[in-house]
């Protein structure tokens, strides 16, 4: 019977035809198309719903922390609420960054591009290509004023959308030039302004981690500085080569610039591992200093500890390698540090509001990252919560503690989201350990735990009748 339905499904297939698939391709990225513009429409009109006067708050007085207005467009677009993006993400299962910006190009497109906007829900650009070059105006650098962006809406309606990457950021730099934005660079006049400005930098790109443990840098040195960099490496390289290395050059290259990097000890400022102090008596930086957090999972058989062939590196989220991870561990300037194993099935409290150290740790281990629904900040740089709020009075008033500083009663979530609890009508409760139910202002409720987060709400059954929205019970 297998067989045969299977069969049939690839039988009908083939009765469309080449053409007639082809043809049901193009019908199904039309009806994509489609959906995209009205979602963007349907974006503009939420942020109409929240201007900067839904904000409910005195008016006499500010509390650190609440919500407020924000620009997320181009100048002349209106502001928004702060919070409102929080929602939006969670109904469409996307971070409230992702929010935010769709919201942004939304309202860039509706208030400053108003040709290419008309295009997109005629149906002659699609929605992805009008969203890049909203991209490119929202963050343009100068601003573009509602004028000159008006002057890159109609070169690129002109062409009905149909302009690239590369031609779009040389439409947006003639725009700059044309109205005269740019401001005065006091480097490009070589007579004057150019022993001004320095342009020495080095920048470490570690937001961005290749798969393969890898991370870009870039600099601009002195060229005394940087012939001696060159020179430094390929001694370095060669040596390298000469101790029986074969990766390629620039392998060997990258790996002496780490070298170089662990072997710092120019004028003997560091010394057995610690600072010394420079002419003022301020402390001067370790030559290197790099954590990272890697878990790996190990068994035991018999007296041998048996580690897996992969761990999960917390800085980047990334998929980590036990060999790679041993190669690093393998030099011999590479200081080492092994934690003994946490039990998170084992709670863990404290007295008082302040959250100890060795329960900051279980929380973060134990959520992963920040546990608000689809939010993905890494866990180490969030905000530790009190799920129900502690109660700075119940002890001196004789009263049981309701948000007591226990590991029940903990998680992750980073500044944002923090305020956005602390500030709003949202609010969740731990119903399990690690596992979180939260309730939006609207009712829509969602399960996060480390493994991801769950509509618990569908949102295509409207037999279940309007009713009130579902508050869940507070933690006891």
């Amino acid at each position: 019977m297998i067989e045969e339905l299977e069969a049939g499904a690839e039988a009908g297939a083939d009765a469309l035809g080449p053409a007639a698939l082809l043809a049901s391709i193009r019908s199904a990225r039309s009806v994509e198309d489609a959906a995209a513009a009205e979602q963007l429409d349907l974006a503009a009109r939420w942020a109409d719903l929240h201007p900067p006067e839904s904000i409910h708050s005195a008016a006499t007085f500010t509390v650190v922390g609440c919500e407020h207005e924000e620009p997320i467009a181009g100048p002349g677009t209106p502001l928004v609420a702060e919070f409102c993006v929080a929602e939006l993400g969670t109904v469409l299962g996307i971070t409230s960054v992702s929010a935010k910006k769709l919201i942004g190009h939304a309202l860039e497109l509706r208030h400053r591009l108003p040709r290419l906007w008309a295009q997109v829900h005629s149906g002659r650009v699609p929605a992805w290509r009008a969203r890049a070059v909203a991209e490119a105006t929202v963050h343009s650098t100068p601003a573009l004023t509602r004028e000159a962006a008006g002057f890159v809406d109609a070169q690129v309606a002109a062409v009905a959308g149909r302009i690239g990457p590369a031609q779009l950021d040389r439409l947006v730099a003639e725009t700059i030039k044309r109205y005269d934005l740019a401001t005065a660079d006091p480097a490009a006049d070589p007579e004057d302004g150019y022993l001004h400005v320095d342009p020495r930098h080095v920048t470490i790109h570690d937001q961005d981690v290749h798969f393969a443990g890898t991370v870009r840098l870039e600099a601009e040195v002195d060229l005394a500085d940087g012939l001696d960099l060159h020179q430094a490496l390929a001694h370095r390289a060669a040596t390298l080569k000469a101790l029986g290395s074969v990766e390629s050059l620039d392998a060997r290259r990258a790996k002496a610039l780490g070298d170089l990097a662990r072997t710092q000890t120019a004028l003997d400022l560091f010394q057995h591992g610690h600072t010394n102090s420079s002419d003022d008596g301020q402390a001067l930086p370790v030559a290197r200093e790099v954590v990272l957090h890697a878990h790996v999972d190990a068994t035991l058989s018999g007296d041998t500890t048996v580690f897996g062939p992969t761990g999960r590196l917390e800085e980047g989220q990334r998929l980590l390698l036990l060999e790679q991870l041993k190669s690093w561990c393998g030099d011999s300037r590479t200081k080492v540090t092994v934690k003994p194993v946490i039990d998170l099935n084992q709670p863990k409290a404290a007295p008082g509001y302040a959250i100890p150290d060795r329960i900051r740790d279980r929380v973060v281990l134990r959520d992963r990252a920040c546990v608000f629904p689809w939010c993905g900040r890494p866990a180490r740089g969030c905000d530790v919560d009190h799920v129900t709020e502690y109660d700075h009075h119940a002890d001196a008033e004789g009263r049981p503690q309701p948000g007591p500083t226990h590991t029940d009663n903990l998680a992750t979530l980073c500044r944002f989201h923090h305020r956005l609890k602390t500030h709003s009508a949202w609010h969740y409760r731990m119903t399990a350990p690690g596992v979180f139910e939260w309730t939006s202002p609207h009712g829509h409720r969602y399960r996060r735990d480390h493994t991801g987060t769950i509509a618990l709400d569908p949102l295509d059954l409207p037999e279940a009748g309007p009713g009130p929205p579902r508050i869940p019970s507070p933690r006891r």
